[in-house]
């Protein structure tokens, strides 16, 4: 009944935005509005549990969105090598969270059953819908499932002892967040169901959404699920590494000891 340790360990910035790409109702919509890409490590002892995979090279080009740093070089910091990962939670399958599936060979892989019958749906007949999606994280997804290396979960589930997941929707229709308990309380990585604080803070929804009021729904959900506000850590927002210590190097932020005083 140990707690777990949690770092964020961010792998790509993107400052070329304005609010407008953030919040749907927004009087400021042209003024810019940064953006950052994380991973998240859970510890615990031996065991290490890894939320999202970022993406790689190969899909920066394709998307010609740059990354600072390929997800195994990013967790290298941690003594942590892309074999080491057996555990592997997905919270959805948009390019920037499972892009580097292929990366982590020996993972078993926990995601909703709902996220993977959007993404091979007919849902993704629509392009505006596909967008986030690549055909090849998908597909990696698929083999990870006929290998036996696929476990879904249908709305709440337990990974280990301390670690849950709970879906959301919205954003994603399968999109789950996590909660894992800490020294500091239950601690929960919203992921994207809210990539800023501001998205529940004011309960401004983000524009790439599928159901606008299973997002709603979602930023009280994830009031409920943690221990205390300043301990729901929002998927994309800079904040996050102003209000948490740095950890063991400059791109990675400590979240399970509470926020700076």
């Amino acid at each position: 009944m140990t707690d777990w340790e949690v770092h964020a360990v961010k792998y790509a910035d993107r400052n070329a935005r304005t609010r407008a790409d953030s919040f749907i109702f927004d009087d400021n919509h042209d003024a810019p509005h940064a953006m950052d890409y994380f991973m998240w490590v859970l510890r615990r002892g031996d065991e290490v549990i890894l939320v999202d995979t970022g993406y790689d090279d190969a899909e920066a080009a394709a998307r010609d969105r740059p990354i600072r740093m390929n997800p195994r070089e990013a967790l290298a910091p941690l003594g942590l090598t892309s074999e080491d990962i057996t555990t592997l939670i997905v919270t959805h399958l948009h390019y920037d969270h499972a892009g580097g599936l292929h990366l982590f060979p020996n993972a078993t892989l926990h995601m909703q059953a709902a996220e993977m019958a959007f993404a091979t749906g007919p849902c993704m007949c629509h392009d505006t819908l596909r967008m986030p999606f690549t055909a090849g994280h998908i597909c990696e997804a698929v083999k990870r499932l006929y290998s036996g290396k696929l476990i879904f979960h249908d709305g709440d589930g337990e990974i280990a002892d301390g670690v849950t997941v709970h879906c959301i929707g919205g954003h994603s229709r399968g999109l789950q967040c996590v909660r894992v308990r800490t020294a500091a309380g239950w601690l929960v990585l919203a992921s994207d169901a809210a990539h800023y604080y501001e998205n529940f803070e004011a309960r401004k929804p983000f524009p790439i959404v599928v159901d606008l009021q299973d997002m709603l729904d979602g930023f009280e959900k994830l009031y409920k699920l943690a221990s205390k506000p300043s301990l729901i850590i929002p998927g994309h927002d800079p904040l996050v590494r102003e209000k948490f210590p740095t950890g063991t190097a400059a791109h990675i932020t400590r979240l399970d000891q509470g926020p700076n005083q």
